[in-house]
């Protein structure tokens, strides 16, 4: 079997590519950034993936690059909410129109089984939520108010008319906020995690009590491998995490695991999602998924990481102040 990820050099892609090729399968990375973290890997390993350089607006490219691959794991996208809102034209294009080339790819390779999408939990932004009842992956979508999630409902649609009108199997994939080694710097748990160990203070937009259920990237990526299963085939799944994690919580446990961390409260951001308690049960009961690394287990090890990251870059500056 051979796959390949769109955004394999990324923070979620990388781990994924490492659970593909543990499995014996080989993978072809389309990136437009280079998969340095392969440089980690054993040869044995490297050699089960290779390279392809390329943007998601590069229709012809992208046709080339996926010929000769079983399934498409479309994870490349404009990902921080932030970036969105400062660049709607760019998130647009690339979340957008980049998965409209990605099903034409997908189409004009009759080799492809199957276009793995990955969506999110903020799909259900706006969708209510009555009483205790869980968000099941059948809740009717309401128009988002965040130009992102806008994006990635459109992407979900676009992935079932393909089906509908071309065959183009999918599998959609609504991740819950991913957390982990190699974050980038824009997500929450990484913003903190470096503020604390750089000496600066902590801050929370609005009073911190909006929450999500933060699932580790490993889990993460390990839920998209379980995706390729036949079971799969033309349905959604919540790969959501089990605890409920507010941003106070996440800055406390900052705090307590780094310590002496100054946490101060800012203006609410516009459109942000409040959080919603969204059932992982189907991806349980279909694929034998479940989260199993608990946050602050997972928070460890990211700081565990991060010290790694900035004394290399400590120690890089110092090298270079003596040439």
């Amino acid at each position: 079997m051979k796959v390949m990820v769109t955004g394999g050099s990324g923070f979620i892609g990388s781990h994924l590519v490492e659970k593909l090729i543990d499995k014996g399968i080989k993978v072809r990375i389309y990136d437009l950034q280079s998969p340095d973290f392969l440089e980690e890997l054993p040869e044995d390993k490297k050699k089960m993936v290779d390279y392809y350089q390329g943007s998601l607006l590069e229709q012809d490219r992208l046709r080339i690059a996926s010929s000769g691959s079983d399934y498409i794991f479309h994870l490349a996208a404009v990902a921080n909410v932030n970036d969105v809102e400062r660049e709607p034209r760019y998130a647009f294009d690339i979340n957008m129109t980049g998965t409209f080339n990605v099903l034409e790819a997908a189409r004009n390779n009759p080799g492809i089984k199957r276009v793995i999408f990955a969506s999110t939990v903020w799909s259900y932004q706006c969708t209510p939520q009555i009483g205790d009842e869980e968000l099941q992956e059948d809740a009717p979508l309401a128009l988002p108010s965040h130009f992102y999630t806008a994006t990635k409902i459109a992407g979900e649609a676009m992935c079932k008319s393909y089906s509908d009108l071309y065959d183009v199997n999918y599998t959609i994939l609504r991740f819950g906020v991913p957390y982990g080694v190699r974050a980038r710097g824009a997500i929450v748990t990484a913003i903190f995690v470096h503020r604390a160990l750089t000496g600066q203070a902590i801050t929370i937009a609005g009073d911190g009590s909006q929450y999500r259920k933060f699932v580790n990237v490993e889990d993460l990526a390990e839920g998209c491998v379980l995706s390729l299963s036949e079971k799969a085939r033309n349905k959604i799944y919540n790969l959501e995490g089990e605890e409920m994690v507010s941003i106070k919580d996440i800055a406390d446990a900052v705090d307590e695991l780094i310590g002496n961390v100054e946490i101060i409260y800012t203006e609410g951001r516009k459109g942000d999602f409040k959080g919603k308690d969204i059932s992982n049960k189907a991806a349980k009961a279909d694929l034998g998924w479940e989260p199993k690394i608990s946050f602050k287990e997972g928070l460890g090890r990211y700081i565990d990481w991060y010290k790694k990251v900035l004394s290399q870059a400590q120690a890089d500056e110092k090298a270079v102040a003596l040439v």
